[in-house]
Order: C-alpha cells, then structure tokens, then sequence
C-alpha cells in the first residue's frame, strides 16, 4: 500500500511545486562562482520547481547586502519566459555583519526599507511572498506584523509569511495578518522535530509550512544514528539517494509542507525536485517514523 500525493502544494491561491529551491547557499560561506550558481537556478527550474526562497540577509561580506536577491533576479533573467511563473519568496528583518554572525531588526521602518528594498533588487512591481525573518525580542511583535500589514495593504507584497515563530506567534500573526497571512518558515527535518506543534496548526489552517535545513544530518554517516541507516535501507530500495527519501517523508508529513532544500550544485536541485515523484509505502514511512526523533 502506498500514500498518494500532487506534485504541486499551496501557498495563498497559488500552486507551486512540492519542493521548492533554498537559495542561500548560492551567496554565503563557500558559495560557488556565478557561472554554477545561476546554473543551479535554471536546474532548478528546468526541473519543475516553481518557489525560490530568498532573504536580503542572505550574502557573505558586509558591503554586499542582498547579494542573493540580486543572483536570483539575473538568473530569472538570463532564463527567459519560462521563469515567469515563478513565486520569489523573499524575508527580511535579520542581517549579516560581514563576521559570521546574525542579527535581527523588527522595527516596523526597518522592516519598511528593506521590504522597499527587496524591491529594487528582484526588480518587481510587488513582492509574490513576503515573510518577516525572525521575530525581534526588543519589539512588539504586533508592530512588526503591522508594518507587513501595511505593505500588503499598499500593494507592495501579494503576500505574508512568518519565520522561526511559536505556536502563539503563529496564532497572532494570523490574528494581525488575516488573509494576507499565507505560510510559516520554521526550522524541520528527520533531527529536529520540535516544531511539530507549529506544524501542525499550520495544517489545521491551511497555512503553507516551509520547512528550512529540512534535510539535516541526512547523508552523513554521524548525521542521524540508527535512523540514518533506515533512511539509506529505503533510498536503496528505490535506487535513489536518501536525501531524496528525506524530502519525500516531509512530504507525507502533512498536506501543507513544502520543503526549500538548499543547492550550489544543479546536480543536487535535480535530485532534490525528483523527491516530489517519489512515493514512499506505508510500511517504509512507518520504519522511518520510528526511527526519527525531535
């Protein structure tokens, strides 16, 4: 026996591919040069996928902030009239100092020039998904979601999302947010299951789940113990990589997950959009099930 499921998921009124391209390896630590990276963008999409997460935080030195956003915007380009459906979703709210390090700005005018920003740089008239990065300790969360409110009011953002948020947080942006409100980006994969109340409200609400570093320890021999073996027992079965078995079981997690595998290599999209394909049987799910922890 075996569980069915689309190729496509739903964020808002859209339909989008399963998996969806995280493209913060494409511009941090150890990116690749432009020539492989935009090469990743146009696998990608040569492969189904039809969502791009991006982040103006999401570039290597200081000076050159939102360097990612400006990478997808020529590869679109450079792409053509098949990049045309595309739904960019970009965050804003954290940034990089250039030393490794994160930080983290909800202030509702900072929230405003980045959003004005992000803009610019993916050269749009409105932003397809906008989501809030990471909640700022220092402001009222109800300020911060009112300025994304704001943006959606204007017109500048089609849409709302919210990342690396609680239960409660979940409940008072959709309170905040309203219809505007579409998904929620919190950190998921067979290791860190703690997110699973988040995830399943999200289910309960019809809210997209955009699972980031879904894919975790999957494939390195310390990565996940005795599950790491039964996620490869599976893979071997159907000849494929465990990686892609990864992304397959977050997908039969719930109706709403659609997870952002990240790639610098066009090889490892290719292998990752495939997972939408793959069906696993219920006695494999069960196994690896069992075998998984939070």
């Amino acid at each position: 026996m075996t569980t069915r499921r689309t190729t496509t998921r739903r964020v808002g009124t859209l339909d989008v591919s399963a998996i969806g391209l995280g493209a913060m390896p494409l511009s941090v630590e150890g990116r690749p040069d432009e020539q492989r990276a935009i090469a990743t963008v146009h696998a990608a999409l040569d492969a189904g996928v039809t969502l791009i997460d991006t982040a103006d935080s999401y570039h290597w030195h200081a000076d050159e902030y939102g360097h990612n956003e400006r990478l997808i915007a020529r590869a679109l380009a450079a792409y053509g009239p098949g990049a045309d459906g595309v739904l960019i979703a970009t965050k804003g709210g954290r940034g990089r100092p250039g030393d490794g390090s994160w930080t983290i700005d909800g202030d509702p005018a900072h929230l405003r020039r980045a959003c004005e920003g992000s803009l610019r740089r993916l050269g749009v008239e409105a932003i397809g998904l906008y989501q809030q990065h990471h909640p700022d300790p220092r402001v009222p969360y109800e300020d911060s979601l009112g300025a994304i409110r704001e943006l959606y009011e204007e017109g500048k953002i089609r849409a709302a999302g919210i990342s690396n948020v609680s239960v409660e947080q979940v409940r008072q942006a959709r309170e905040i947010l309203g219809e505007a409100l579409v998904s929620v980006q919190n950190r998921y994969s067979p290791t860190v299951l703690q997110h699973q109340r988040v995830l399943d409200l999200c289910t309960e609400l019809g809210l997209a789940f955009l699972p980031w570093s879904p894919l975790g320890g999957i494939g390195r021999a310390d990565g996940l113990g005795g599950a790491s073996e039964a996620f490869a027992k599976v893979a071997a079965g159907h000849g494929v990589s465990p990686q892609r078995v990864a992304l397959a079981w977050l997908l039969a997690r719930s109706p709403v997950m659609l997870p952002i595998p990240g790639a610098s290599r066009p090889e490892t999209i290719r292998d990752s959009a495939a997972a939408a394909q793959l069906v696993l049987g219920t006695e494999e799910l069960a196994l690896l099930d069992s075998r998984t922890r939070s």
